[in-house]
């Protein structure tokens, strides 16, 4: 009976760490996980098999892998990979935006939104909130704007 004590705190702790896994993936538990449980197993129903040959030892090695050969596809599965969705300055020259913020010569204190975004806008011209604007250059987190003129309209601002 002593002996199986040993093969339930394995089997509880695999149990844990799989459903830590489960509750945060990504924390890279399903290989020690699966070790643990088949080292419970092994001790339980096997208990010479662990210690006294070397199948026991064949057998955690085999759960090893088993258990990074379910991670790989796993984790591509929770966490596919995608292009970051990061917008820069230089693919914003051209685009139109409406000014929400006053923007004042020589401050950062304007800001523009250009799509679903907001920047900080700078331009040489005081310009009022509610004025469409056009991007023509910017760096960091800021763009340089000027007006455009009224006969236009913007394209890529929502109305």
């Amino acid at each position: 009976m002593v002996d199986d004590t040993i093969g339930i705190i394995l089997l509880v702790a695999g149990i844990i760490l799989l459903a830590a896994e489960l509750i945060h993936p990504g924390a890279l538990l399903l290989i020690p996980a699966s070790v643990l449980l088949m080292a419970g197993f092994l001790w339980i129903f096997l208990p010479n098999a662990l210690l006294d040959s070397d199948s026991g030892i064949i057998l955690i090695i085999v759960a090893a892998v088993a258990g990074a050969l379910l991670e790989i596809p796993y984790y591509r599965w929770v966490a596919p990979v995608h292009a970051p969705m990061s917008t820069t300055v230089g693919t914003l020259v051209g685009q139109e935006g409406v000014i929400i913020a006053p923007v004042l010569p020589d401050t950062l204190r304007g800001k523009v939104r250009i799509g679903s975004e907001v920047w900080s806008a700078r331009a040489d011209v005081a310009i009022a909130p509610g004025t469409h604007v056009r991007v023509v250059g910017g760096s960091g987190v800021s763009v340089s704007v000027e007006v455009i003129a009224s006969g236009s309209e913007p394209s890529g601002v929502p109305p």
